[in-house]
């Protein structure tokens, strides 16, 4: 079957991963031709560095990649076309798409989201203004009445293989420099300008562990630089107290999986990387992209209800209290020495809430089943 996804990058790198890695699996996993449609193809060139660096079709992965603007000149239409997030697809396609018989099946990928109402919507049809052809509303999530998470089948295998104890030694070779120690407390930073970074800052670099905290390029360097009172380059490596800071380049998808995998805790943020950091079975931070009258706070509370739905009311209560002060949600200047204290509790749930998810049919399972209710 013909697939076809178009993907419009609004402001940061979370819908393109998304696409990418939805693509991706439909091709390879799931033996599906598919045409990714990209508008913004500098963003793409770094999350894959084999991207040409002029905007023209290539084949990566079993994906044919092809820029936005060839879907703008009556392009042949797929058997299902995939609007990531509401991108509004371009006029030409949507007349060769009322043009076809029969029609394509045409999908709305929406955001992630924890929240109950989203089963209620999960793959309902709409008709769509424009057109009159139904568009199924897609809603990825952690329950069984959702479309799932994306979860390619080796992804807990190359994370198995990067916790294995030379994992960090092979990173060190890799991204290492003679600053980092194996042995101290690993984290990994990924994250929207936020306010609270200097109070964490604060907090490590007094730690009784040492601490290194990998931070890959991207926004969070404004904000370590402006605390650092130094401009973040590739290759920075420096301690400040118990604190050793490792600038990082912007890091291909699979080493970011790879960094989060090797680190104790991760600072993760929007979607890929918060779904990401769940495969990697660590405890994580998240904060979730922020919104006007807080309703990322309920997004965040949505998620957390299902997160600790089976932990005690003491493991419960230090990651509320993180979580909420890392999203502006309430601030406790204690919630990182309590996060901290109780790491080894959280690595246990967080490999606990992994492994239930993993027992589930990912959202490429899902996606394929709905369209092709035929396919075991």
């Amino acid at each position: 079957m013909q697939w076809d996804i178009f993907c419009r990058v609004v402001d940061n790198f979370g819908d393109i991963g998304v696409s990418w890695r939805l693509a991706r699996a439909l091709a390879l996993h799931s033996q599906q031709g598919v045409r990714l449609f990209v508008d913004d193809w500098e963003t793409l060139r770094r999350l894959l560095p084999s991207v040409p660096a002029a905007p023209a079709p290539f084949v990566v992965s079993g994906v044919e990649v092809q820029p936005w603007v060839l879907a703008e000149r009556s392009p042949s239409v797929a058997a299902c076309v995939i609007e990531a997030f509401a991108c509004e697809l371009p006029p030409a396609c949507l007349a060769a798409m009322r043009a076809s018989t029969p029609p394509p099946v045409w999908i709305n990928l929406e955001y992630l989201s924890a929240e109950d109402w989203i089963e209620e919507c999960h793959g309902l049809p709409s008709p769509d203004p424009a057109t009159g052809l139904p568009k199924i509303f897609f809603f990825p999530g952690f329950t069984a009445r959702s479309g799932g998470l994306i979860r390619e089948p080796e992804v807990l295998a190359r994370r198995d293989a990067a916790q294995e104890p030379d994992g960090r030694r092979n990173w060190l070779a890799d991204y290492g420099c003679a600053e980092v120690s194996a042995s101290a407390q690993w984290m990994s930073l990924f994250a929207y300008d936020n306010p609270q970074l200097a109070h964490r800052l604060r907090d490590w670099q007094v730690s009784d562990t040492p601490i290194v905290l990998w931070v890959p390029e991207g926004t969070a360097w404004r904000g370590l630089a402006h605390w650092l009172g130094a401009s973040l380059a590739e290759g920075h490596c420096q301690q400040y107290g118990a604190l050793t800071v490792s600038a990082l380049p912007f890091l291909p998808m699979d080493d970011y999986d790879r960094l989060l995998a090797v680190c104790d805790v991760n600072f993760v943020r929007g979607e890929d990387s918060f779904v990401r950091a769940q495969w990697a079975a660590r405890p994580f931070v998240w904060q979730a992209y922020p919104q006007a009258d807080a309703v990322h706070v309920e997004k965040m509370n949505a998620f957390l209800r299902r997160y600790l739905q089976t932990a005690d009311a003491a493991t419960a209560a230090v990651v509320e209290a993180m979580w909420r002060d890392w999203n502006g949600a309430g601030t406790q200047e204690d919630a990182w020495v309590g996060f901290q204290n109780a790491l080894p509790v959280l690595r246990r749930h967080a490999r606990q809430w992994c492994d239930q998810l993993a027992a589930t049919d990912g959202l490429v399972d899902r996606l394929v089943k709905m369209v092709q209710p035929d396919v075991k």
